[in-house]
């Protein structure tokens, strides 16, 4: 069987959430994949940097790093910003896989008040 790729991940998921919480805006983050130089260095300049999240749920508060189900690691870079965002009291989750991201949004959105 193959392994889902990271965007099919996301997208799934993406597509769950938006249905599952029509009124919970979600974002995605285009701080991956390949780019022509120039681009990159366009976006630096805005602002991209490495390692941020793929996706924000502003109204909880919650960050989401997709993986896929078998093989996606977290950078040094990424673990950097998710120490960030931890201390100053966002969520992070980490995704390993569509479901694995549904479950976690699924149970932190639940428990807000």
């Amino acid at each position: 069987m193959k392994i889902p790729t990271e965007h099919i991940e996301q997208v799934t998921f993406v597509n769950w959430f938006r249905n599952a919480y029509p009124d919970i805006r979600i974002f995605a983050i285009p701080n991956g994949g390949l780019r022509h130089a120039a681009t990159g260095q366009k976006l630096k300049r805005e602002g991209v940097v490495s390692g941020v999240p793929d996706l924000y749920i502003p109204a909880a508060k919650i960050w989401v790093e997709m993986k896929r189900v078998k093989g996606g690691t977290v950078s040094p870079e990424q673990e950097d910003w998710i120490a960030y965002l931890e201390s100053i009291g966002d969520t992070v989750i980490i995704g390993k896989g569509w479901e694995s991201a549904r479950d976690q949004v699924r149970a932190a959105i639940d428990a807000m008040p």
